[in-house]
């Protein structure tokens, strides 16, 4: 079965949940029993969604797809950010704007599990997105796995806290979309979703709301009993006016390509509106989702995805970036704004703000880069600014190699910090400015600079048993960084003391000989920043005693415990 790992507190996120190999066959089966209901007996599911008769003013759904007040397409693209736990943490959106996100989801609550954001708060939510040139989807994070986690809302009390709130969100339709409540069913008789959806959908409608409505599936967003795919079209003709998008949330339970692609082409083939609301790419005991497929297909399907998350998460392994400091960004955070089918590469600011306004003038040339404070794993590089003839958006910074280049960064200022780098190797960077339109300059003259040698560095490990049970446990190991330079390619060693050995991890992989273990890094845990930390988890085998290691060392150098 499914397994929720939930947050204890409201000051850290909720984790996602994941799936174990027998839930994974169990969803296969799901699919194709759906596959077969949803074509044979309920052949109305798989035909397209009528076109609505009313329209929305500002953000609305036309022949299954997202578009604005004026009729052009609008693709999200962007990630989530937990505001109703770090309120003091607005000021993201303009960091994550830096990185050319388009959109942002917001996480807030209605006070049915934390602290209900005022209406004061949401309209200061909503001007810092529009502020920010970011459309805004705002969501109720309480009914998160309701059925299954008893401290859960219902969607028709994140309706009424919606409905509270009419005033703040009226008139804001070009720049919003209601999400009427995060994950809001579990794996418990996750076919009680449908008839909830409805009415918190209608209850909406019924006060007068004209936005753009979003939904997510259950079993804890990833409908993998297929619940939400097959209704989905008897909730969408539910909406009078049929500006309703439907979400789903991918992690381990979408980990192979077929899974992927099936179930996003087949909304889209119904001209169902979906989005990949939330999805995460880092391996975890889960399991490994397949994040570079879902980026792939939302990119060739043209639909919306939306990261999770900005920073904040209780496991850092989802963190695009630590301690919400964009110069801290992960590996993750590379992923997807810089990788391949990524925010920085595909997405297209709404015209609403200005983007596609016909300007066809590109800015100058940004000045050669110039560099300073380089370590082991990272540079700042800064550049004298361009002009435009209406103004430049941002900078993206490529790294140089032959005939090709690769995006690393990206910048509103005049400045950034690479990080991700390797010891001891040679960088050329060159830097292009980009306007609101989306017009690119000519190519900046090229630098070059060879990062630091990774340095010895100062670290302390926390090492504790999360579980146990009959010959066996669950552990955990936290690596901190205490040092002031980034370290990568890490090697941890230590040594069990009580014949203890490790059967599966994640986060690293293990290596053991008798009592004496050495793990190296996984991809997204390759590197520590100064002041920063990565976590481990793994499954052991024990004996009667299971003594903790007493002694750990990083790179060859002593840690202290703690």
């Amino acid at each position: 079965m499914l397994l929720p790992t939930v947050s204890p507190t409201p000051g850290a996120a909720v984790r996602r949940t994941r799936k174990s190999p027998l839930s994974a066959l169990l969803a296969r089966l799901a699919a194709l029993v759906a596959l077969v209901v949803l074509g044979a007996l309920c052949p109305s599911a798989a035909q397209a969604a009528e076109e609505p008769g009313t329209r929305a003013t500002g953000l609305h759904i036309s022949d299954g797809r997202l578009v604005e007040g004026n009729g052009n397409d609008f693709v999200m693209r962007g990630v989530n950010h937990a505001h109703t736990w770090y309120p003091n943490q607005l000021g993201s959106l303009a960091d994550i704007k830096a990185q050319g996100a388009n959109t942002v989801r917001v996480v807030l609550a209605d006070g049915h599990r934390w602290t209900a954001n005022t209406a004061s708060d949401v309209a200061d939510v909503i001007a810092q997105c529009k502020a920010n040139r970011l459309i805004c989807v705002l969501e109720v994070h309480d009914t998160t796995g309701y059925g299954e986690e008893s401290a859960a809302g219902t969607l028709d009390q994140a309706a009424d806290y919606w409905i509270g709130l009419k005033d703040v969100l009226a008139g804001q339709e070009n720049y919003i979309i209601i999400n009427i409540g995060n994950e809001p069913w579990g794996n418990t008789d996750p076919a009680g979703w449908t008839a909830p959806t409805i009415a918190a959908i209608q209850k909406l409608r019924n006060a007068g709301f004209e936005h753009t409505i979003m939904v997510d599936a259950p079993n804890w967003g990833q409908d993998w009993q297929q619940v939400m795919r097959t209704n989905a079209q008897s909730v969408y003709a539910a909406d009078t006016t049929g500006n309703l998008i439907f979400s789903i949330h991918m992690y381990s339970v979408f980990d192979t390509a077929a899974e992927i692609t099936d179930y996003l082409n087949a909304f889209v083939s119904a001209k169902l509106p979906i989005l990949i609301g939330e999805f995460g790419g880092p391996a975890d005991q889960w399991g490994d989702p397949d994040e570079d497929t879902m980026m792939a297909t939302a990119e060739q399907l043209d639909i919306g995805y939306l990261a999770w998350s900005w920073s904040g998460n209780t496991d850092p392994i989802l963190d695009l970036v630590l301690n919400f400091d964009p110069a801290q960004m992960t590996s993750w955070g590379q992923r997807i704004f810089n990788g391949a089918n990524g925010i920085a590469q595909t997405a297209k600011e709404a015209t609403v703000f200005g983007g596609g306004s016909g300007d066809t003038q590109a800015p100058t040339a940004p000045g050669t880069p110039t560099v300073s404070a380089v370590t082991a794993t990272s540079v700042n590089l800064s550049w004298t600014a361009s002009t435009d003839n209406v103004g430049v958006a941002g900078y993206d910074v490529v790294r140089v190699s032959g005939g090709t280049e690769t995006k690393v960064a990206a910048s509103t200022a005049n400045s950034v910090t690479v990080t991700g780098l390797t010891a001891n190797t040679a960088y050329p960077f060159a830097v292009y400015a980009r306007d609101a339109a989306g017009n690119r300059s000519a190519r900046s003259a090229t630098v070059s600079v060879t990062t630091a040698d990774t340095p010895a560095g100062s670290c302390s490990v926390g090492y504790r048993v999360v579980g146990e049970w009959q010959g066996g446990f669950q552990g955990e190991i936290a690596i901190r960084n205490t040092g002031t330079s980034a370290v990568s390619g890490w090697k941890l060693a230590f040594t069990f003391a009580n014949g203890q050995t490790v059967s599966n991890m994640w986060g690293g992989t293990a290596t053991q000989s008798g009592g004496a273990v050495t793990v190296t890094p996984a991809s997204y845990t390759n590197t520590i920043p100064a002041g920063g930390s990565v976590t481990v988890g793994f499954i052991g085998s024990k004996g009667a005693t299971n003594a903790a290691p007493t002694a750990f060392t990083l790179n060859g150098a002593a840690c202290v415990n703690g």
